[in-house]
């Protein structure tokens, strides 16, 4: 028994090092951990693929709500959960029984019979084996749902393509032969000019600096009030704990277009840039490099523009 237990326990531990990996993975750099702002109609879904980035992270913070009219989500059916069986029977009664139905097998699985489950060490280290690989399992099943709903490959006209005034794409910096389907990546329905593309790698570099800066007088220059409000909430929590996210040195190294489309007098463009960068953590108050370095990301930024005005940055998603 003792040995068992302590097969447990490393599975357990192996499972906690998995999950760390994943939730570090995810926040690995500062102010880029997460896809969030607003796409106008498309905030919910998924712009297409293209060389640069073949999938994207879907949209995870927005003020955009799913209901609203001209959404995503519209014109959605509500989605209802089937109720049937004794387990998914709702009440004191279904969650009794599955409390015990799951004490017993895990008072079966370390020995102690089938009401052994409720109490012990085991029963604990049962519990959150249980909790670990119910995470795992779904995480697992997330991932797999969004590759499937993702869109087919298509690479679009790549940033230097536009910006060179080629009118076709050429298979140097993210360029391809675009897909043939409705919404095939580089769908440009605005009519994009090498100017545009331009701003596009422009704003790339100045947002980095400005937030490097911490200058938000600045930042509100070059994105909505939405996007401005999160790097303002970044920006404390790096303050809250002392720290400064130094970054420098950006360059765009590939970049193509997803979509460009126009809503009333607004006009959205989706474009994929990958960027090299050195990120650094200082210590604020000696100016100690604590971590980071030479690095290299890729983003999907999608910005917006009422008509005659200049391009804001108004969601940044994670390949």
């Amino acid at each position: 028994m003792p040995a068992f237990r302590s097969r447990a326990l490393l599975t357990l531990c192996a499972l906690v090092a998995v999950l760390a990996l994943v939730a570090t993975d995810a926040n690995a750099r500062a102010g880029r951990g997460g896809s969030f702002g607003s796409r106008g109609s498309h905030t919910f879904s998924a712009p297409p693929s293209t060389a640069t980035s073949p999938s994207v992270r879907p949209i995870e913070r927005s003020m955009t709500q799913p209901g609203q009219p001209g959404g995503a989500f519209a014109q959605r059916p509500p989605v209802s959960s089937p109720v049937g069986g004794f387990l998914n029977r709702p009440g004191f009664l279904g969650g009794l029984f599955a409390g015990f139905l799951g004490a017993g097998l895990l008072g079966m699985l370390f020995g102690h019979g089938f009401l052994g489950g409720l109490g012990g060490l085991a029963s604990l280290l049962g519990l959150m084996l249980q909790v670990g690989i119910i995470v795992i399992i779904g995480y697992l099943i997330w991932t797999w749902w969004q590759r499937r709903t993702q869109p087919a490959l298509a690479s679009g006209p790549a940033l230097r393509d536009y910006a060179s005034g080629n009118s076709r794409p050429s298979m140097g910096l993210g360029g391809g032969a675009p897909a043939s389907s409705a919404r095939a990546s580089g769908t440009d329905e605005v009519g994009l000019t090498p100017d545009d593309f331009n701003a596009f790698e422009k704003i790339l570099g100045e947002v980095q600096s400005a937030y490097s800066a911490e200058d938000l007088a600045r930042l509100r220059r070059l994105v909505t009030p939405e996007i401005l409000s999160y790097f303002s909430e970044e920006l404390a929590a790096n303050a809250s704990k002392g720290v400064v996210n130094r970054l420098s040195d950006v360059k765009l190294v590939q970049g193509d277009l997803a979509e460009a489309w126009r809503e009333g007098d607004t006009d959205y463009a989706t474009v994929a840039m990958r960027f090299s960068l050195k990120d650094e953590t200082l210590e604020r108050d000696s100016g100690r490099v604590l971590q980071g370095g030479p690095d290299e990301a890729t983003e999907i930024w999608t910005f917006m523009r009422a008509q005659g005005g200049h391009w804001l940055v108004s969601a940044i998603q994670q390949s």
